[in-house]
């Protein structure tokens, strides 16, 4: 079987304008600590979902299954009869203990749990976009997840605290010297190009401090969840028990930490995508149109307020590039 068969896409989206999912939210909002700002934009839906599908369905058509996750509810558009369409709501695989959720953690550590999903996937926010043809060896080579060994020091704004939590677990189960050691090439590798004087920076510290997380799709084992699920699950259970973000938790990064300190990746260039704000329209139609980015993620600045004619330009911006509709679509 060819490797693209066993290659899965994982996205996440939740409606913010779903009236019985903000019933909920309002419900346990007494249990949000604050952390990291939690405002709207968080839950923010622009509008471009379907664009999403029409960018998989036009660059990436060996795609083996689409899981599509969310609290329960999905556009009226989308064709959930769709031979590669699972629509997957939280209750079908995540412990009811953990719900309802309105943090990303418990969403994210628990995707080994979806029914049938391949070992080997990758994860999108509803904010990355494919922008350009991929190979499934964009995303796995030789079975390993494509990514960079590039060593950083850890993030010190808000998620940093988070960061952390993971670095220190990362550090407790492994002699990173002796990994660094091992997996030499992996980390000293010339698709870094100039970046790979980082490490050699970095020579002198035997602790792991972190690498560098790309804002673009990240690609998993299955087995690697389930493993740091084995070893310290007392950990993740506690991350997702709590219903809105807190300092305490880890989160994905771990998993992305685990597979690349361990060897199990293969590297990449860090210029697989591009990062920026959601209002640069220029920008983000150049790269939608030129095809050299394959890869785009769109953040949102924090205090934006009235975004109705802000949204209107990015919906329009999507339509002229996929005018087309996908099969995933009514």
């Amino acid at each position: 079987m060819k490797e693209e068969s066993y290659i899965d896409f994982v996205i996440t989206w939740v409606d913010d304008s779903d009236s019985q999912w903000q019933a909920e939210r309002q419900k346990f909002k007494g249990e949000d600590s604050g952390f990291m700002n939690p405002n709207d934009c968080r839950y923010r839906d622009w509008g471009i979902l379907k664009y999403w599908f029409r960018s998989v369905e036009q660059y990436a058509p060996w795609v083996r299954k689409i899981h599509f996750v969310t609290c329960g509810h999905h556009p009226e558009w989308l064709n959930l009869n769709h031979p590669k369409l699972h629509f997957v709501k939280h209750q079908d695989y995540i412990p009811a203990k953990y719900l309802p959720t309105f943090s990303s953690r418990p969403i994210e550590l628990n995707f080994h749990r979806i029914d049938r999903l391949a070992e080997n996937f990758v994860y999108f926010n509803d904010d990355m976009f494919l922008s350009a043809p991929v190979k499934p060896t964009d995303f796995f080579k030789e079975g390993l997840p494509r990514d960079c060994g590039l060593r950083v020091f850890p993030i010190v704004y808000e998620i940093g605290l988070t960061n952390m939590n993971n670095i220190n677990i990362i550090n407790k189960e492994f002699n990173f010297a002796k990994q660094f050691k091992q997996n030499f090439w992996k980390w000293m590798n010339y698709r870094y190009g100039f970046h790979v004087l980082r490490n050699l920076l970095f020579m002198h510290y035997e602790y792991f401090t972190g690498s560098k997380v790309l804002h673009v799709a990240n690609s998993f084992k299955k087995s690697t969840f389930e493993e740091v699920w084995q070893k310290y699950g007392d950990v993740l259970d506690k991350t997702c028990q709590h219903k809105f973000r807190s300092p305490l938790d880890v989160n994905q990064w771990l998993m992305k930490y685990w597979q690349v300190v361990k060897g199990d990746f293969y590297p990449q260039s860090i210029h697989v995508g591009k990062h920026y704000y959601i209002d640069n329209i220029i920008q983000l139609e150049r790269d939608l149109r030129n095809g050299h980015t394959k890869q785009i993620c769109l953040a949102e600045k924090d205090g934006l307020n009235d975004i109705s004619q802000l949204k209107e330009k990015v919906v329009s911006t999507f339509q002229l590039v996929f005018p087309q509709k996908s099969s995933f679509e009514l």
